[in-house]
């Protein structure tokens, strides 16, 4: 199989799991009280954009959890990391600095209006004071926007947290699969797609969210280990 083919099986795969789990899901309509397996996969897919000649929204980021020995985050504490805050000093903005995700997006917002002046300390660091997190809000509220109007699947696969875990298996290899990093693009991201503005050059040119794994090969065995994943998948 080339990997062409294996991307169209991919996207098999993904539209299975929408009908598993009764259709694509937003962040801003999501909350914790929701059934939500404690451990998984989840794939984020542009709004706007599709693949090339297919009615398939494309796939933007995938992620997981959870993956170091002894991790006790759960799928929904990822989500809503991403998600940010719905309410608090912070409503409606979020911690860039608590999720890579909602970083790597505030950074490319950053250079695609230039606006390092006005925050020049975007991304540093673990932490920040309470001051200079709400200097940063109105970005933070950017961001969160921006995320919470991504459709999403996610993928129940509830192994113990490990680098070597199923989860870590199938993150890894879809985003190998996917990533168009030093290699012939497949549905290649048009031009106003907003990680061409990233500091990144593994996002740029992956055309994912994604920095891990980009520049990877895949094993197409994951593609069974995701059927069958897919089947043992419910709504939340």
């Amino acid at each position: 199989m080339t990997r062409r083919e294996d991307i169209d099986r991919l996207y098999r795969l993904f539209e299975d799991l929408e009908q598993a789990v009764d259709g694509k899901q937003k962040l801003k309509d999501c909350t914790g009280y929701m059934d939500w397996p404690d451990r998984g996969v989840y794939i984020f897919f542009a709004p706007d954009e599709y693949r090339e000649s297919r009615d398939q929204r494309r796939i933007t980021r995938i992620g997981t959890h959870a993956v170091s020995e002894g991790s006790s985050t759960s799928l929904w504490n990822r989500l809503r990391t991403h998600r940010g805050a719905q309410r608090g000093t912070y409503e409606g903005g979020g911690n860039h600095r608590g999720s890579v995700f909602r970083k790597r997006v505030g950074e490319a917002f950053v250079e695609s209006d230039s606006l390092n002046d006005e925050y020049p300390h975007w991304g540093e660091g673990s932490s920040a004071k309470r001051e200079r997190r709400l200097d940063e809000l109105k970005m933070e509220r950017r961001v969160s926007d921006y995320l919470r109007d991504l459709p999403f699947l996610w993928l129940n696969i509830d192994d113990e947290p490990s680098a070597d875990s199923q989860r870590a298996y199938i993150e890894r290899n879809t985003i190998a699969l996917l990533s168009n990093y030093q290699r012939e693009a497949v549905d290649a991201r048009s031009d106003d797609w907003l990680g061409h503005h990233s500091r990144s050059k593994k996002i740029r040119e992956s055309g994912l969210w994604n920095v891990n794994h980009v520049d990877e090969d895949y094993d197409p065995k994951f593609l069974e280990l995701l059927k069958d994943q897919i089947e043992q998948t419910s709504p939340v």
